[in-house]
């Protein structure tokens, strides 16, 4: 296939304004077929592409993510008529969360590093405490290795809304506005990730549930629309993080409820990369994950393998 003539490869993860009208008309001339008019449905659901995790210099930026970002576009562009549906998640932060450096201290008053686990003995010797929901703080550190065997990590302030960090790399923004105008359909996308106390890779749930508040529970609406495609397409960033995390929700649920929904996902695993940490293999635990997964029936793929 001759991708659009507004596309170039070299301007991924380059910061710009997307040409959304160029882009539109484009895929408007294509003379697609509305995907309302599809018999299988193929979505693409897209985790994170954004630029604080898929430019070089962004905040929370993950080695590999440009060249994932290059082939999950044109895997788009490749299979524009078959593709019925894109939905993207944002990842959307504020200042004051849980997982950023301000949350908590030491004695001497200086916060953690980015990259700073925080566990449950950490805690209990005093290493640090939190300057805010001091005893949901405390008990979410333990909440988090009993319910997901994992450490409270601290990150970089990341995807920040309202900073240029939070939007869909360019590139790819265009790729979206393309297919909805050639196949006349509208992309959904979904925010997640500003409940103060609480961790949110997933793009279906928070790491520990809040279900007072908004997104603060299991997304099973959004779950029953994935589900109601022929063939699901996972791709976006980090594989390690809200990609596995995502996967995670998507199995765990289908496998309970609709075990058949699992034999229709398809991971594009060279559209993905592990975020880099100094001290711990994030890549290593992902793909153990993920081969569990595979053994349950999960497929994974690469960008250049055939849709179906």
């Amino acid at each position: 296939m001759v991708f659009p003539e507004f596309y170039d490869a070299d301007k991924v993860g380059q910061l710009y304004a997307p040409r959304t009208q160029t882009a539109a008309d484009a895929g408007k001339a294509t003379g697609l077929a509305p995907a309302s008019e599809d018999k299988k449905k193929v979505l693409l659901l897209l985790v994170d592409v954004q630029v604080d995790f898929v430019h070089e210099d962004g905040a929370l930026s993950v080695p590999g993510a440009v060249a994932d970002t290059r082939r999950t576009i044109e895997w788009l562009y490749r299979h524009l008529p078959e593709v019925t549906h894109i939905a993207a998640s944002l990842d959307s932060h504020i200042p004051l969360q849980i997982f950023f450096p301000t949350w908590w201290e030491d004695s001497s008053g200086h916060h953690p590093n980015p990259f700073t686990p925080i566990t449950p003995a950490d805690l209990k010797a005093r290493k640090w405490h939190p300057l805010y929901e001091a005893d949901w703080s405390l008990s979410y550190v333990e909440k988090l290795q009993e319910q997901a065997r994992k450490d409270l990590m601290i990150w970089p302030y990341h995807t920040l809304i309202g900073t240029t960090g939070h939007s869909l790399t360019p590139s790819l923004y265009e790729a979206i506005a393309y297919h909805s105008a050639a196949r006349q359909a509208q992309p959904t996308f979904l925010s997640k990730g500003t409940i103060p106390k609480t961790e949110h890779y997933s793009m279906l749930e928070p790491e520990v549930k809040v279900p007072e508040v908004p997104m603060g529970n299991l997304n099973t609406d959004f779950l029953q629309m994935i589900a109601d495609h022929d063939l699901i397409y996972v791709a976006g960033q980090a594989k390690s993080h809200c990609v596995l995390e995502t996967v995670n929700s998507m199995m765990r649920y289908y496998g309970e409820n609709h075990p058949q929904v699992i034999g229709k996902m398809r991971i594009l695993t060279d559209c993905m990369s592990s975020v880099a940490h100094p001290v711990i293999d994030f890549e290593a635990m992902a793909n153990e994950a993920f081969a569990a997964f595979q053994k349950k029936g999960l497929a994974l793929v690469q960008s250049t393998d055939a849709v179906g």
